[in-house]
């Protein structure tokens, strides 16, 4: 026999209506049990006094007027910098050393050629009967030496000069000795230019068709060589 309050085709939706009521009630009387049981479990809390007394705070007392201070004197502005662009090419060369641009003097002849001799030439600069005059070998490796040893300040500031140094120069075409025969007016410069002159290789001098030790001068230029 069919229940006449239970519709014909109840859904899912009408069933959970229907036990929506009881599943609320006993879901607060739950958690109503569950709070108490904690708050009975929880510690007490102590409560601590943290208030003050009116003597506690001190009082400032304000000036009616307040003496503003003098603004401070004008401090100058910094100049401002200016960076300027300085094109220098490091780049210098040496002179042709020529020997026809380079005459030498022409001092007393050479004393006799033995062993005193030999060593009475190579003490000072003198006159050195020659057909075919030293050639430099080595120009290339002279190039690098002289930018090497180009003294920095001088190089940077633009300044150069000429060398006159005098060489002299045994039978095999080594330099066995060199000394300044005209300063470029800057001892930088001289001390430079022997140390350049100390790296020098020749070919030896012929007089007609023997090798002579020679006395010769030749340039050693420092130049900047400004593009």
């Amino acid at each position: 026999m069919r229940n006449i309050d239970t519709p014909e085709h109840e859904t899912a939706n009408d069933r959970f209506k229907r036990g929506f009521s009881s599943w609320l009630w006993g879901g607060l009387i739950l958690a109503t049990g569950v709070h108490f049981v904690l708050f009975r479990a929880a510690p007490p809390f102590n409560i601590q006094d943290v208030s003050y007394r009116s003597s506690d705070v001190e009082v400032v007392d304000i000036p009616d007027e307040i003496e503003i201070p003098a603004p401070p004197t004008s401090i100058p502005r910094p100049a401002t910098p200016v960076i300027a662009e300085a094109m220098l090419d490091t780049e210098v060369t040496i002179a042709p050393t020529t020997f026809e641009a380079n005459p030498v003097e022409q001092l007393p002849p050479p004393p006799p050629r033995d062993a005193a001799g030999e060593a009475a030439l190579s003490a000072a600069p003198t006159f050195t009967p020659m057909t075919v005059r030293p050639r430099l070998l080595n120009a290339p490796e002279i190039a690098r030496v002289l930018v090497e040893q180009y003294p920095r300040l001088l190089r940077d500031a633009g300044i150069g000069g000429t060398v006159m140094v005098w060489f002299f120069i045994d039978e095999t075409g080594h330099v066995v000795r060199t000394m300044i025969h005209e300063s470029s007016g800057w001892d930088e410069l001289d001390r430079a230019a022997l140390k350049v002159a100390d790296r020098m290789e020749f070919s030896p001098a012929f007089n007609r068709d023997q090798r002579v030790p020679v006395w010769v001068s030749v340039p050693v230029t420092f130049e900047v060589i400004r593009r």
